[in-house]
């Protein structure tokens, strides 16, 4: 609840949607210490809105996927987050892309008040969604961050050094 909330949008929106969150370390998930929840959902909303989806060539923030078949793979975990309780904050499925006729287009997509049974958070989605998982303390997000199967790699955004450590 003290880490700078400007910053952790910033980096989550980085890292969740650079490379349309088809790299190895972009990250689906952001456990947020409850009483920030809403305010940092807010913020990296906020940023989304700004970022353009578009041709690389042309200034833009964040390309296509790879494939049409993925494409409609990342666009159904959509469908199932919905389905399953989440709240969608942003779909990017009906993105649409001035001057480009050509391309599997899918804008950044935000889900709040995810939970840990959620496929939208036990599934590799490897694409821009990023989701919101709220937790009561740091103790909390430490045993759901660790019993985690991907633990590819965290980060933790705090001004308190001892939780740092930990």
């Amino acid at each position: 609840p003290d880490a700078d909330l400007d910053l952790t949008a910033d980096s989550a929106g980085n890292a969740g949607f650079g490379s349309a969150g088809e790299r190895c370390m972009a990250i689906s998930a952001v456990v947020a210490v409850e009483p920030i929840g809403d305010e940092l959902a807010r913020k990296i909303h906020e940023r989304m809105k700004k970022l353009k989806t578009g041709d690389g060539t042309k200034g833009t923030d964040m390309g296509p996927l790879v494939t049409k078949v993925h494409r409609e793979k990342v666009a159904s975990y959509v469908a199932t987050g919905l389905n399953e309780g989440a709240t969608l904050v942003e779909d990017g499925r009906n993105t649409s892309i001035d001057g480009a006729s050509a391309g599997f287009w899918l804008g950044p997509t935000l889900f709040d008040h995810v939970k840990p049974s959620m496929s939208i958070y036990q599934d590799e989605i490897f694409g821009p969604v990023l989701s919101v998982i709220r937790v009561q303390s740091y103790e909390e997000g430490l045993k759901l961050i660790t019993s985690q199967i991907y633990g590819n790699g965290t980060a933790i955004f705090t001004n308190d050094g001892g939780a740092a450590r930990k």
